[in-house]
């Protein structure tokens, strides 16, 4: 993790040149390298996807209201799923395709076009390149089923893109991130505008065996042989070791670059979030430890707000202090999340070194770590409790990835969907379901109706209760 003053000041500096339009047009022009250097796109692309992953606005991907760690104080369509008031899917599918996916493919034409480098380092910039753009398909593919892939960004030749079936996807996300290992090796990529590690090659070559260690693990019930070849590989090339290897974004201390949370928690001037009962809750029968950090002090005890209801924010426990400030950092992918998924292969009997339930303690102890507890008598005490205490089963072992996944919302929902653990509440206003997907956006069923329709039909309807292809318990 490293700061990316210096990337953003020159971000800064070619947005203050240009007209959002302007800067726009430049983005969209591949034909054209010269006008915008790929560093920018990299670092644009790179903080695009950490807002969509990290923000808890209701106009966004409503991640933290899918995993129910927050809930609001007044507007209650989003904590009970209605996605058509300010169309979320609509918006997460521009968001990554325009901002992140299209940002990251001109990159790449830009680099390969470039005559000053040497092919090494174009070789390590298209392997850092690669890892985010695999990153953000395989949020789509999660968030969506069948999506656009393989005839998506061309719209000179498909105006009106076909969907690709989510397994097969799946299948080619995860031969990309076999072969980027020779590309992220081969030199020195981008540095100052690399906003997660600073350039340490080494580091991305971790992220990328951990993302891959994530995508085997999500496939566990679809495609058990895929998934079990998947992570051996993964692991055996090396995954994270210790949280010094968490692949973050660090934000800066000043609006428009600050920490999504600090810009609707503190910047709006606004009382719209609360923590919510459903983690409260949980946390509270476990005497968790993280409570003094996830969690504000404002009333006695923990009291989370009422999932889905209007609630009054002095009534309820506010949002602890870390997540208050403008250099947050954005995770993408932690080491607490590669032992929970290296303990559930070793469960399932994958050849992976160690056994579930050190992998387990593991993980919640580096969770513990991070947000600053260290006291080994105050972990093991936790450890040792009976609801905590490996035991193998479904409902303990998501509940625990579940709460440490508390700032890393996508995959506490994804979490949530696998596993079918912890039990969510029903949110109170309207009684919907926690969606097991996102409904096409209305652009698509508008504009692209005869694809979407068809992808609509071949994941088993375009309904927030059809799950994606790896949900399948």
């Amino acid at each position: 993790m490293k700061k990316y003053i210096v990337a953003l000041t020159a971000l800064v500096t070619l947005w203050s040149c240009q007209s959002d339009e302007q800067y726009e047009d430049l983005n969209r022009d591949p034909k054209n390298p010269t006008q915008v250097a790929s560093d920018f796109l990299f670092t644009a692309a790179t903080v695009s996807l950490s807002d969509n992953m990290a923000t808890p606005n209701v106009n966004q991907g409503i991640y933290r209201f899918l995993a129910q760690y927050f809930t609001t104080t007044t507007y209650v369509d989003e904590p009970n799923y209605i996605f058509t008031s300010r169309q979320n899917p609509d918006n997460v599918w521009s968001e990554i395709y325009r901002d992140v996916i299209l940002d990251l493919q001109d990159a790449k034409s830009i680099v390969a076009e470039n005559a000053e480098l040497e092919q090494a380092e174009k070789d390590a910039r298209m392997g850092q390149l690669e890892v985010i753009e695999v990153y953000a398909w395989h949020v789509l593919v999660d968030s969506f089923g069948d999506i656009p892939y393989t005839q998506a960004g061309q719209a000179d030749e498909f105006p009106l893109p076909a969907y690709d079936d989510d397994m097969m996807i799946y299948e080619d996300l995860i031969s990309r991130l076999d072969n980027v290992g020779t590309m992220l090796s081969a030199g020195q990529g981008y540095s100052s505008a690399d906003v997660v590690y600073g350039g340490d090659m080494n580091k991305w070559m971790m992220f990328a065996n951990s993302l891959k260690l994530r995508l085997g693990m999500r496939i566990s019930d679809a495609n058990p042989g895929l998934s079990q070849s998947t992570v051996e590989s993964a692991v055996a090339d090396g995954v994270f070791a210790a949280n010094a290897d968490n692949a973050t974004v660090e934000y800066q201390g000043n609006d428009p670059y600050g920490n999504p949370l600090w810009e609707d928690l503190v910047l709006s001037g606004r009382s719209d979030f609360l923590a919510s009962n459903t983690i409260v809750d949980y946390m509270n029968d476990l005497d968790d430890p993280r409570r003094m950090v996830y969690f504000d002090e404002n009333v006695e005890g923990y009291v989370g707000g009422i999932y889905g209801a209007s609630n009054n924010y002095g009534d309820y426990t506010h949002i602890g202090d870390p997540f208050l400030q403008p250099t947050r950092e954005g995770i993408l992918l932690d080491y607490a999340e590669v032992r929970f998924n290296q303990s559930r292969a070793a469960e399932l009997g994958y050849n992976v070194p160690g056994d579930a339930e050190t992998h387990y303690n593991a993980a919640i102890t580096a969770s513990m770590n991070y947000w600053g507890i260290t006291d080994e008598a105050a972990i093991s005490s936790y450890l040792s409790q009976g609801d905590v205490a490996y035991d193998g089963s479904d409902e303990q072992f998501a509940t625990q990835y579940w709460i440490a996944m508390f700032d890393n919302p996508f995959q506490g929902w994804s979490v949530w969907r696998k596993y079918d653990a912890p039990e969510l509440n029903i949110p109170v206003e309207f009684e919907t379901e926690v969606p097991l997907r996102y409904t096409y956006p209305v652009d698509e069923t508008n504009l692209n109706e005869t694809n979407s329709e068809a992808a609509a039909e071949a994941i088993g309807g375009d309904s927030a209760q059809t799950p994606v292809f790896w949900d399948v318990q």
